[in-house]
C-alpha cells in the first residue's frame, strides 16, 4: 500500500492505494486545523492505524509551485512548505513523490468515465487534441494533457497568475476595485473562492464566505430581481468563463477543456445557464473555433486524489 495526497489550501484529502488503483481508508482533513503538513499527515496515519514504516511509498498533489526535482513543494494559499525528504524520514517512507495538484487532476481526467462528466458545450473534439484541465477553488490553477506516443504527458501551468483582462464596464470598474487594493490584479484574485467574497463586497455585499454567496445564489427564485449575490455569481461566471476560454485558445484545446476544482460542481446549474458559456466562446474573429472546443464539468470529488495515485509507480 502507498500514499496518495490531493493538498488544498483549505483541505487536504488522503487515501492509501494499491497496485490496482483503488483507494482505501479514506480521510477529509481541514488544513486550518492543524500547524503543518508533517502534523495533518501523523494525525491522519494514527487514525487510519498505520505504523510507521508500514507504507512502501506515496504521491502527494499540492495546490502549489513544486521544485524542479520534485522534492519540496510551497502551498499558495497556505503558509505551508511540504519536504520530500523531510517526510520520508519522519514517516519512514522509502519513497514520495510531490506534483503540482492540476498535474493531479490532469492525471485523473485520464482515468474517470462519462459518468464523472457533465457537457456543457459538445463542440467537435479531436481525439488526439491537447486537452486542458482548469478549476476555481480556494486558487485558480489549470495543467495541460499533450499526447505522445508514450500516452498523455502532463504539463502544469499557472496561469491563474496570469494578469485579469477586464472584458467589459463591470469587470474593468472591478479590477479597479482590487488594483487599489493588491496592486497588480491577477486572474486568482477574479476566479477563486476568494475572488467571489470579493466580487461579493465589491457589489455591495456583506463579507461573506464565498460558499454563503453561492448558496444564496442558486437559492434564489426564478424570475425574482437579481440580488447582489446572483450578480456576483453572473460576474464571477462571465470571468470564469472567459479565462478558460482564452486559456483553450492559446493552446487550441481540441481535445477538450475540463473544468475541475471545487466550485464548478457545486454551482452546476448557474454554469448552464449560459453566461459561463458566452464567455468562453466571445472571442470575436475566432468564436468558431472556440465552439469547436468541448467544454465538461468534472463531477468527480476525488479527481485529484485519484490523479496522485495514478502518478505512483509501482
Amino acid at each position: 500500500m502507498k500514499l496518495c495526497g490531493d493538498i488544498g489550501g483549505t483541505k487536504a484529502l488522503l487515501a492509501l492505494t494499491d497496485d490496482e488503483g483503488a483507494l482505501h481508508a479514506r480521510c477529509r482533513l481541514e488544513c486550518a486545523d492543524f500547524a503543518d503538513f508533517p502534523a495533518l499527515l501523523a494525525d491522519y496515519l494514527e487514525r487510519s492505524g498505520i505504523a510507521p514504516g508500514a507504507l512502501a511509498g506515496g504521491c502527494l498533489a499540492v495546490a502549489g509551485p513544486v521544485a524542479d526535482d520534485g522534492g519540496s513543494a510551497r502551498l499558495t494559499n497556505l503558509p505551508w512548505t511540504l519536504d520530500a525528504g523531510e517526510l520520508r524520514r519522519r514517516f519512514g517512507l522509502p519513497a514520495l513523490t510531490l506534483i503540482n495538484d492540476f498535474a493531479a487532476a490532469a492525471l485523473g481526467v485520464t482515468t474517470i468515465g462519462a459518468g464523472s462528466l457533465v457537457t456543457l458545450q459538445a463542440g467537435a473534439p479531436l481525439a488526439q487534441g491537447v486537452k486542458l484541465v482548469v478549476g476555481a477553488g480556494t486558487g485558480l490553477g489549470m495543467a495541460v494533457l499533450v499526447p505522445t506516443a508514450a500516452g498523455w504527458r502532463v504539463l502544469p501551468g499557472e496561469g491563474g497568475h496570469a494578469a485579469f483582462a477586464p472584458a467589459d464596464e463591470a469587470q474593468l470598474a472591478l479590477w479597479r476595485h482590487l488594483h487599489a487594493r493588491h496592486g497588480r490584479v491577477g486572474w486568482e484574485h477574479v476566479v477563486s473562492g476568494m475572488g467571489i467574497a470579493a466580487i461579493h463586497r465589491f457589489l455591495g455585499g456583506a463579507d461573506l464566505e464565498p460558499q454563503a454567496i453561492a448558496a444564496a445564489a442558486l437559492a434564489a427564485s426564478p424570475g425574482a430581481p437579481e440580488g447582489v449575490e446572483q450578480r456576483t455569481l453572473d460576474l464571477f461566471l462571465a470571468a470564469y468563463g472567459a479565462f478558460a476560454g482564452d486559456m483553450a485558445l492559446a493552446l487550441m484545446a481540441r481535445g477538450g477543456v475540463y473544468l475541475a476544482g471545487g466550485i464548478a460542481a457545486k454551482i452546476l446549474p448557474l454554469l448552464r445557464s449560459g453566461g459561463f458559456m458566452a464567455a468562453f466562446n466571445a472571442k470575436d474573429g475566432h468564436s468558431e473555433l472556440a465552439a469547436r472546443m468541448p467544454v465538461h464539468v468534472v463531477t468527480d470529488a476525488e479527481l485529484g486524489l485519484k490523479g496522485a495515485a495514478a502518478a505512483i509507480e509501482f
